[in-house]
């Protein structure tokens, strides 16, 4: 049984960093791309980053480009999310995504999703 798990998210202000968590179980971790998605209320889920198998290539979305940092530690099978600068705007409840292959995050689908952590930013 393949389970995704996410940690770390929490209440934040503006300006402050977080790091999110992702991991991962029932699967073979080296051999899945990682993303993180996020849904903010009343809106739709939206790619935030994806990593490659290797870790040596990483997509990240305008809005969270310069401050959003993907990384994975396949030793581990964990995904990370470190969360610079944070705004209001993040906001969100974050889903950790996982696929064989990165393209497939990129069209806003996975293989397996974990169940999501709540990151709250208040101005």
């Amino acid at each position: 049984q393949v389970q995704l798990v996410e940690s770390g998210g929490g209440l934040a202000q503006s300006g402050d960093s977080l790091r999110l968590s992702c991991a991962a179980s029932g699967v073979t971790f080296s051999q899945y791309a990682m993303g993180w998605f996020r849904q903010a209320p009343g809106k739709e889920r939206e790619f935030a980053a994806a990593i490659v198998t290797t870790g040596d290539n990483t997509v990240y979305s305008d809005s969270v480009k310069g401050r959003f940092t993907i990384s994975r530690d396949n030793a581990k099978n964990t995904v990370f999310l470190q969360m610079n600068i944070l705004k209001p705007e993040d906001t969100a409840v974050y889903y950790c995504a996982a696929a064989r292959s990165y393209r497939t995050l990129l069209t806003g689908s996975a293989d397996y999703w974990g169940q999501g952590t709540q990151v709250t930013v208040s101005s």
